[in-house]
């Protein structure tokens, strides 16, 4: 019964990564600027979630406070989508 609730509380994080794992896909197999502008999504889904959720919702999200992990994923995946807007083909 402990096992079942733990996996529930971790649906932020795997939601990030499908996401994420979603554009890498895309990244090493079609195009690469549309798989770095979804790889940058699902990072800044996880910021979003993190600033969100509560600390027990965010689970694996949670790492230090939440100003700090929130700002940190926001401020990685707009770095990382603005990187894949500016660079040339």
């Amino acid at each position: 019964m402990a096992g079942a609730a733990e996996r529930r509380t971790e649906w932020p994080l795997g939601l990030a990564g499908v996401v994420a794992v979603a554009g890498l896909v895309i990244l090493t197999f079609y195009d690469w600027r549309n798989g770095v502008l979804i790889f940058a999504g699902g990072v800044l889904l996880a910021g979003l979630l993190r600033g969100v959720l509560s600390d027990t919702a965010a689970g694996l999200l949670h790492v230090r406070g939440r100003m700090f992990d929130t700002l940190l994923l926001l401020g990685v995946g707009a770095s990382i989508l603005l990187l894949g807007l500016i660079v040339p083909n």
